[in-house]
């Protein structure tokens, strides 16, 4: 295991390490990827807490049940590898398969300004999460926005019209019936 990271810009969390498993050193993984096990497709993760940086190679991972299990390269105790507990698992952007038109990952839309069909200003995206129907923007108010209201706008066809990542800015339909 080295502790040379990769520069932190360039990072993108997939997952996090939530807890030992086992007595061999091996980790129960939370994974943000879709589907779940795809976090096991990188061999090599940067792991992040606190400030704390540090390199690891999978060995292997297995989904066992709902969840994820990983054995790092070096981590055979069980006590070592439980203070790996809370490390994001993060990997360069440059690993990230390219996508299709259209598409897009999470983090490109975290920031982007978020304008209705008039033209104002509703807030930036601060974050997104799962539903069983669809995926939520949270969009939060800035300086310049229509009003000071925290938005949760549906991630659909219907609601997203356009986004231009060199812009800045995502196009939205918000009054839309959803």
């Amino acid at each position: 295991m080295s502790t040379t990271p990769a520069v932190a810009e360039d990072l993108v969390v997939l997952g996090k390490i939530v807890s030992v498993h086992g007595v061999r050193g091996e980790v129960k993984v939370y994974s943000f990827t879709d589907p779940i096990d795809n976090v096991l497709d990188y061999q090599r993760w940067t792991l992040r807490r606190d400030g704390e940086v540090k390199q690891v190679e999978l060995a292997s991972g297995r989904l066992q049940g709902k969840v994820l299990v990983a054995k790092l390269k070096g981590l055979d105790d069980r006590e070592i590898a439980r203070t790996y507990a809370g490390f994001e698992i993060c990997v360069p952007r440059s690993e990230l398969p390219d996508l299709d038109d259209g598409e897009f990952y999470w983090y490109q839309l975290h920031g982007l300004k978020v304008i209705d069909q008039a033209g104002q200003l509703l807030g930036v995206v601060d974050h997104l999460f799962e539903t069983g129907a669809n995926d939520v923007m949270v969009v939060k108010p800035v300086a310049g926005s229509l009003d000071d209201r925290e938005r949760l706008l549906p991630y659909t066809e219907q609601c997203v019209l356009t986004i231009d990542l060199a812009a800045g800015e995502m196009r939205v339909d918000w009054d839309a019936d959803f």
